[in-house]
Order: C-alpha cells, then structure tokens, then sequence
C-alpha cells in the first residue's frame, strides 16, 4: 500500500516515524509529513499547507492516511473529501504516544481494518476496531470481495446481507468460479431468501434477493500515439470492450508500457473507470514469452515490439483472449486471469 502519514507535534512526528518504519518493513510505501517546527530528524517531509489540503491530495493519491493526532483533526481535515467506502482510502489515527491504532474510514473495502492491526501489531499497540461483523466475527461480503477481486454489484444490498448476518439469519452463497475453502457457518449452499451469487452474468438471480459479486477477470493493455484525444480513447475502448462482451465492472485494470505512464488519455480513461492504471518497462514487456503481434515501428518507438497484448498479459498472468486490435494510433488487447475464489 501507498501510506501517508501525518503529525503535529514533534512526539506525533516520532510515533509517524516509528510506524512508518514499521510498515515498511512489511512492504508498504510510506512518506510522513510533519508541520515545520514539529519535524525530527530528516525522515520527515515538511507540511505546506493545511490538513484539509493534505487530505485531499491523499485522497488522489495515496491508499491509506494516518492521522498521528488527535481524532478530531483527522475528522475535520476527511469530512470534506469523503465520497464512497468504494472509492475513499484508509483512513487511521494513531495518539501521538502510539498507544491506540484507531480504524476511522473503509474499514473493509479501503482495507483499514487489515492495516490498523498490522499497524498496532508494528507499534505495540491496541487495534481499535469498531465495524460490527468484525466485533461479531463474522463474514464480511466487502472484505470477501476485495480480497477476491470482485465488484459489488448493489451497496444497499450488500449493506442487507450485513444486517441479516448480524440478525442471525443465513444467507445464501454459490459461484459461477471454483470455490476454495470451507462456507462459513453463517453462509448456506442451500435455499435462502438473500443471497451472494459469485457471477459475471447480469440476469442471474438465484435468490428472491441476490447480491452479484462480479468477477474482476480481465486486464486490458492499451497503447496510442502521444496526444491522443481522451475522447477518442474512450469510444475506442467503449468498442472493443463491446465487441469483446466484457462489462468494464469485469476489469481489474488497464496496463501499458511505463513510457506511456503519463499519458493523459489513459490516465482519464483508468480515473473514469475506476481502476488502476499499471505500466511496465521495456525490458519487462520484451521478456515475456510468447508469441506476440509485434511490429518494427513500435519497437523503435517505445521499445517493445508490441505493447497492448504483452502489458494485458503480464497484467493478467493467465491467457489472451483478444489479441491486439488497432485503429487510428490506438491498440487494445484484452487478457484473463485464471483464478478461483477463496475463504479464508
């Protein structure tokens, strides 16, 4: 995960720095920030501006913040830019001391939960958790999602399927994927009233209720010539993804090559849609094996000699199902994982 993190005074800074070394430790990539006269040693980056203002480029760009202050300034400073548990990062607050870790925001979409006992565990510290299946041991269908690469078709419902599971009803569960992992006690294989149905096909309802979990099978690899026209990109996306028979809800990301990572056509399109945008060096691309739709031009350009088909793949890592489609300076290509799902 990308962490921010932040402090006030110069025992926050510490506690910012100690948890920060601690996280990195597990792989995270973390940048602390301090106001001026508070910053210890030269770990810290100077805060200009106010919260409120580094808030919000953490919303843009970072998957999770950490507030080492008090609650109430991590509140204020959030309350502005807090738009979906879908999309909102994880947000913790951590005392200055680092005696609590506290999960505030996207507990289990955003990950928060996960991170703050990791956190806590990094600092000695006591996790504070407040989401109610968690409190109740529970399964949660946001959690099960994330961690299996599913969109959730209906929030209302998934917030349904919360409820009955907390009002001790069973809820019914199948999947159009292999299934890894013993059901829950609290999920049924048989007949219910609500359920979750693991599926990319929009008319299955097996449940008077049905909750579809859309699988995020595909990664699609794009390339254009510099300047493309963001729109162009988009009706040219929209068109091979339809010819494909592939929802964009059904993707996991968009991949180029890393020459292309500023491009602003693709980062419009991967903002519009919601997901990652990844890219890949030369030598990344060019030493995957295979047999690929190469071409001399693109080679001298960016390279690679084909970079829609081996960025989708490499994305993937499972098969081609669309091999590389071309029109005026843009390619797609489209490749699948190959994946079950998985309790536990």
């Amino acid at each position: 995960m990308t962490v921010w993190l932040i402090a006030y005074s110069a025992r926050g800074c510490e506690t910012a720095l100690r948890a920060a070394d601690a996280l990195r430790q597990e792989g995270d990539a973390c940048r602390v920030f301090a106001s001026e006269k508070h910053r210890c040693g030269d770990g810290a980056e100077p805060l200009s501006g106010s919260a409120g203002e580094w808030a919000r480029a953490g919303f843009q760009c970072a998957d999770a913040l950490v507030f080492c202050c008090a609650a109430g300034i991590a509140v204020r400073a959030i309350a502005p830019w807090v738009r979906s548990k879908k999309t909102d990062p994880a947000v913790l607050v951590v005392d200055e001391t680092g005696k609590f870790v506290i999960s505030l925001l996207s507990g289990h979409i955003g990950g928060a939960n996960e991170l703050t006992s990791r956190l806590a565990a990094g600092l000695g510290a006591t996790p504070v958790i407040t989401t109610a299946t968690d409190l109740n041991g529970l399964f949660a269908v946001d959690v099960f999602a994330e961690k299996n690469h599913l969109y959730i078709e209906s929030m209302p419902l998934a917030k349904e399927v919360s409820a009955a599971l907390l009002a001790g009803e069973n809820v019914g569960f199948c999947s159009d994927l292999p299934v890894r992992g013993a059901l829950p006690p609290e999920l049924t294989a048989g007949q219910a009233r609500l359920g979750i149905c693991v599926t990319a096909d929009a008319a299955k309802a097996p449940y008077a209720q049905t909750l579809r979990l859309i699988p995020r099978r595909y990664a699609a690899g794009l390339g254009c010539r510099r300047g493309k026209d963001p729109g162009e990109m988009a009706r040219f996306f929209s068109e091979q993804m339809a010819l494909c028979g592939v929802s964009p809800r059904q993707l996991r990301c968009l991949a180029s090559v890393d020459l292309k990572k500023d491009e602003p056509c693709l980062l419009r399109l991967a903002e519009s849609l919601g997901l990652p945008f990844v890219t890949y060096s030369a030598q990344e691309l060019s030493a995957l094996p295979g047999e690929f739709s190469g071409s001399d031009f693109v080679k001298g350009v960016t390279g690679v000699d084909c970079v829609s088909e081996r960025a989708a793949l490499l994305a993937a890592g499972g098969r081609i199902v669309r091999k590389k489609t071309a029109g005026e300076g843009m390619t797609f290509a489209l490749a699948e994982y190959e994946e079950d799902v998985c309790f536990g």
